[in-house]
């Protein structure tokens, strides 16, 4: 299966809740909060960096988001669908918001992910963050800790890694 990365856009909203009420029902973004982060996506003052996997039949099936202020970054969200989790696109989508984190000049870049989500804890790992606390009942209703990690020089996690798409 061909997916394509591309730029993330408000039309593509209704989609991506779809996905996110399935993946994190319990602690799922609200369609204001990405049409809020969106809106700091575009032009010369661009702090965000949003994109959406598309397969060969314009359905979306991942997508990822990093906020980036100074010298600091911060993956916001990343989602793979559930027949695709296994499938490297997870890899494809951090590896877009690494770029963009470099990009960005960011030199560190932070995430929070759930204490109970090990594939995804497993992901980050490979690109280099490490983990450095935790954030207690984080994701709220469900009271669930976040484990908090940190990746220091995101240019040198990507370089030779290829997108490809």
């Amino acid at each position: 299966m061909t997916v394509e990365l591309r730029e993330m856009r408000w039309w593509d909203i209704d989609q991506v809740l779809e996905l996110e009420k399935d993946l994190f029902p319990e602690d799922a973004w609200s369609r204001g909060m990405f049409w809020s982060e969106l809106a700091h996506s575009r032009g010369a003052t661009a702090t965000r960096r949003y994109v959406t996997a598309e397969d060969g039949t314009g359905r979306i099936v991942g997508y990822a988001g990093l906020a980036a202020s100074g010298d600091l970054a911060d993956v916001q969200t990343i989602a793979v669908a559930r027949d695709l989790q296994g499938s490297g696109l997870g890899g494809r989508l951090l590896t877009d918001l690494l770029r963009a984190a470099t990009a960005f000049e960011c030199h560190e870049v932070m995430l929070e992910c759930r204490v109970d989500n090990i594939r995804a804890q497993k992901l980050y790992e490979r690109f280099g963050f490490a983990p450095i606390g935790f954030r207690r009942g984080y994701y709220q209703p469900g009271n669930v800790d976040a484990l908090v990690m940190r990746l220091t020089d995101p240019s040198a996690s990507v370089q030779g890694t290829e997108i490809n798409g």
